[in-house]
Parts: structure tokens; sequence; C-alpha cells
């Protein structure tokens, strides 16, 4: 970043100030384009209007919002009373699965953030100038409830088995040892749909996952990319998966049938040296769990391995996210042919799901999830109408949704393709992990 560039970045100043308990931050965010972050009741909640918004959307994009974010936080005047992560200065933040993804990578600083952590209560304010106010947040009543109408997208489960095939072709070819490969449903739900709803429902019935909402993408992911937290690095990685059975004895034997498999334990093992590989160059000591243990979802089993370290070099979470990205969890092993092959048999682009998901805060910390079990909404503008009136348009400056006014919504779910998966397993996995996701839709 030149010179000429840092000066023309905003000065910021943010404010925190503990506040007495929320029973829900939730009401105080947009109905129509939420920020959240929630976990096991904690979280942060962004609030107002956005006051600083970064769109990058060619190849370096992560690198240079990494860049831009490191330059905002030093022109920053901070008053943090608080001073845990998340508090001060923070922004939340979607980036896209693919460097040459048409979707932009997003950096969204709220000018209001409402947080709870571990029975400590906050708001931030963040403003462009010393003594400017910030409009207080007030609670918006939820909207009604929603469903959204879903169908195929360009890979049905056809479509699905095929493209498995080409790759276990590919792979026994020598091209790949590991590819994850997704497919897509698709649908609309109301122009006014309440978005709020979906992500309390996916907090509330996920509350070990990571429930996010950020810009247009809301979903409950299960897999830790990282989390940076006073210099200490954690991640989680998760690879190998089968359903949850219809009763306890089944429930136990699909859990040992899962940690004895030798496919998924592959799987599992090539997403363990991905990360690893690409954590050592930042950290001052790394180790992970010497055997994967068994993570137990409402509807799923996963091989779970944590991954603890120390951060050297004064790196922050976004440098992390940047060298991690994409995992052999969500793209393959070797990661570029991976990449590559993910771009020839997918005939659609992912967009911003099994990409980076999370916040960053001014000190560097921040947590970053892996957006799966997730739906991508299109903006606010992405609606379409079919009212009777012939003037119906989208782009009159006087046009606002009618009663049947609807907004597009799409949905991704995938699964490791290695040497002996079989295609008609591979399908069964991503309908189960399509669950979570489609089950909140509707």
């Amino acid at each position: 970043m030149t010179t000429d560039e840092r000066l023309s970045l905003p000065k910021l100043v943010a404010t925190t100030r503990e506040v007495p308990p929320l029973d829900d931050p939730l009401p105080h965010a947009s109905a129509g384009d939420p920020l959240a972050w929630i976990r096991r009741g904690d979280g942060i909640v962004g609030a107002g209007p956005e006051l600083l918004r970064l769109d990058i959307g060619e190849d370096g994009r992560m690198e240079a919002l990494t860049d831009i974010w490191h330059a905002i936080v030093q022109a920053t005047d901070v008053d943090d009373e608080v001073r845990l992560p998340g508090t001060g200065l923070m922004a939340f933040g979607a980036f896209a699965f693919d460097e040459t993804s048409d979707a932009p990578s997003t950096l969204i600083v709220p000018s209001t953030v409402i947080g709870r952590r571990g029975g400590t209560h906050w708001i931030t304010r963040i403003t462009r100038a010393e003594g400017a106010e910030v409009p207080d947040v007030d609670e918006i009543d939820y909207g009604p409830q929603w469903s959204a109408t879903l169908g195929p997208g360009r890979m049905d489960p056809a479509a699905h088995s095929d493209a498995v095939r080409d790759v276990l072709g590919r792979i026994a070819d020598g091209e790949a040892e590991k590819v994850v490969i997704a497919r897509d449903i698709s649908g609309t739900v109301p122009a006014d749909a309440d978005l709020r709803r979906l992500v309390s429902e996916l907090a509330h019935g996920y509350p070990d996952t990571w429930t996010f909402a950020v810009d247009g993408l809301i979903g409950a992911s299960p897999e830790t990319l990282v989390t940076v937290s006073g210099g200490t690095v954690t991640a989680r990685v998760l690879a190998g998966t089968i359903p949850r059975g219809a009763d306890a004895d089944e429930d136990t034997a699909l859990s040992v049938e899962l940690a004895k498999s030798d496919k998924n334990v592959e799987e599992h093992a090539f997403a363990i040296e991905s990360v690893l590989e690409a954590l050592r160059p930042y950290t001052a000591t790394l180790e992970a769990s010497e055997t994967p243990s068994l993570l137990r979802l409402p509807n799923l089993w996963h091989l779970a391995t944590d991954v603890t370290g120390t951060l050297s070099n004064g790196a922050s979470a976004l440098n992390l996210v940047h060298a991690l990205h994409p995992t052999a969890a969500v793209g393959g092993t070797p990661r570029d042919v991976a990449m590559r092959i993910i771009r020839e048999v997918e005939p659609f682009d992912r967009g911003r799901y099994a990409g980076p998901v999370g916040w960053i805060d001014g000190n560097g910390d921040g947590e970053w999830a892996i957006a799966l079990r997730c739906a991508q909404f299109g903006g606010a503008g992405d609606t379409t109408s079919t009212g009777d009136d012939e003037g119906d348009d989208p782009a009159a400056a006087d046009w606002s949704p009618g009663a049947n006014a609807t907004r597009r919504v799409t949905a991704h779910a995938g699964g490791g393709i290695v040497s002996g998966s079989v295609p008609e397993s591979e399908l069964d996995e991503t309908r189960v992990k399509f669950r979570p996701i489609v089950d909140a839709l509707a």
C-alpha cells in the first residue's frame, strides 16, 4: 500500500463501554441484512448503518484486505474500557471461496456493535471523527414467519454423481489425492423476509456451531478455520462425516464405523496436514491432538482434531485466514490442483460458500469459521416481482417490493472425494449436510 493510499484511508474513533445485560442483541440488527456472530449464547451483533465497507473482487483480494485493515487499525483512535476480544475497533468479514469468484471478499465496520462474552456485555460506537454522535439503535420487532421455496440448482443429484465419478478417475490417474465436490440448491424467499429469524433458529438449534450472518451469507458452521485470542491460535479440523443413527444403538455403531473408516481417516489426515503446513510459518509453537475425536452434532458425526499454537512475528487473525484458506477440508490436496479441478467440474461459482467468515478486531484477535451449512441471499435489490402491475420495476426510484416479490437464495453442500469414495454415499452425505439450513429455511 502506497503512502497516498494510506493517507486516503478513513480515520476512525472506536469507543467501547460495558453495559447492563441484554437478553438478546439480535433484535437490534437489520431485519433484511443482519450482522451477527453467535456461539453458545455469546457473540457480537452489528447494528445501525454501516460505517465502512471494503469490497475487493480481484486476485490477491485476501492479502489486500489484510494490508488495508492493518492500515485502518493504525489510523484509528480506540477508547476501550472492556478490553475483550471483539471490543474496540472491529469488522465482520465474508470472503469468497475462490480468488477468481465474481463474489467480492468483504469487510464491514458497523457504526454500533453489541457484544457479550463470559457474562460481560458491551456496546461499541465507531465514528469517523472525534465527538461525532452515533444514533441510538432500538430493538426492532421480528417480522412475520416466512419460508423458502427451494429446488435443484445447476448441479442436480445425477450431475453430482457424474462429477464424483469424473474426480475419482482423475484421482486414479494420479492427478490429485483429494478433491471436495459440492452441489447446489436454489430458490426464493419473500423480499421482505426477516432474516434474523433464520439466524435465531440456527443459533438455538445448533448452539455448538458458529452461527453467522454477514452481507447476506447466513449459516451455522461446525468448522473453525482459526481463532486468535491474545497471541494464542486455535483451530478445529473437521473431515470425515457420517449421519446420526435413528436410535442410541445405531448411533453408537455409526460413530464406531466412522472412527474405523479408512476412507474417512485418510480424508481427515489430508485436512490436518494442510492446516499444520499453513500455520507453521506464523507460529512459535504448534501441535495437534494425536488422534481424532468424534464430534456429535444434531444430525452428523464428524472426525475432529484440535490444533493449538502461539503466534510469532506479529501476525493477526487475517494473516492466518489468508495462509489457511482453502484448507484440504473444503478444497483438496494438492491445493492448487484441487482448485483447478473444482473450477473444471462444478458448473457454478461457489461465491462465499466454503470461504472464510468471521470477524477481526484492532488487536489482531478474531474468530473465523468456514462458511458451511449456510445459504447465500441476494442483495436488497436482488428481487423479482410476480405482481400483476405492468409497472413493477425494481429499478424505479419509488418501487417497493410487493406482496409477491422475492429474493434469491442459494445453498451448497459437498464432501471430500478420495480413492475409494462411492458416488451414492457422497450424494447421501450432501443430503445430510443440507439438512440444517434447509430445515431452517422451511
